[in-house]
């Protein structure tokens, strides 16, 4: 039945309304603390970038794109990336599809496909927003970005956006849903740069910076909120390379929701 839905044009218009609908309704509503100060204007700066994520975090990121901006987002080929891309659509963002795997899953899932097109819109000048997590391993970042920022020659930001008050979900992901009329927190990372002739060492060693950044940031918008970070990473970073390593061509980051 949700397959069936999913692929009805009319149904994911519906869907898409309803949505950003809801998620407007919680950004005007929401009184937002922002760090550093200057993040619209760092971030337009350094323009296109690479907005690195969390999974869970993707019902949320929208809030922080400077205004005027141009955003693509990784979405996988699948019955909820079809809703996401309608939801983004509706947003301004341009929805590229594909993701990553092992083996031929890479080709099957559009993964190749989708780097190239990624790399083409950061070269005409649109940033782009993907999720960092290996797939189905929640706070684990994979290669896939680090992969992106090499070829491009664009720096990653890891970014946080998170409310207090919000529906936390029993998913692999602990993705969260803000509420409205609540305090939220929207944090940047350091940037993170890799040159394009990074050896094998240098990569791993971004890698782990886009999980400390994203660890680190979450971690700090959820203390300006006192709130706590459902999703806290229990993992050491020796651990975290090893769950790394074993994500073989790991997905380029499925990203905003798919």
């Amino acid at each position: 039945m949700l397959k069936a839905l999913g692929n009805s044009l009319a149904v994911r218009s519906l869907i898409g309304a309803i949505a950003v609908g809801y998620l407007r309704l919680v950004q005007t509503t929401t009184r937002f603390v922002i760090e550093p100060g200057d993040l619209t204007a760092q971030a337009a700066a350094n323009m296109p970038l690479i907005a690195a994520m969390w999974h869970g975090q993707h019902f949320m990121i929208q809030f922080a794109w400077p205004q005027g901006s141009k955003f693509a987002a990784l979405i996988s080929r699948s019955v909820d990336g079809d809703l996401n891309a309608a939801i983004l659509e509706r947003l301004g963002v341009l929805p590229i599809r594909g993701s990553g795997g092992s083996g031929n899953k890479i080709r099957k899932r559009g993964g190749a496909t989708a780097l190239r097109e990624m790399l083409r819109v950061l070269a005409e000048g649109t940033s782009v927003a993907l999720t960092a997590d290996v797939p189905k391993v929640s706070r684990i970042a994979g290669a896939g970005v680090v992969t992106l920022a090499q070829m491009s020659g664009r720096p990653i930001y890891p970014i946080a956006v998170v409310t207090r008050r919000r529906i936390d979900f029993n998913s692999w992901d602990h993705a969260s849903l803000g509420l409205p009329f609540g305090r939220g927190a929207i944090v940047l990372g350091e940037a993170i740069h890799v040159a394009r002739d990074a050896d094998a060492a240098t990569c791993e060693a971004a890698r782990q910076a886009v999980e400390d950044g994203l660890n680190g940031a979450h971690a700090r918008a959820y203390g300006l909120l006192g709130s706590r970070d459902p999703g806290a990473p229990a993992l050491t970073p020796a651990a975290s390379t090893a769950a790394a390593s074993g994500a073989v061509a790991q997905d380029v980051g499925k990203a905003s929701g798919s």
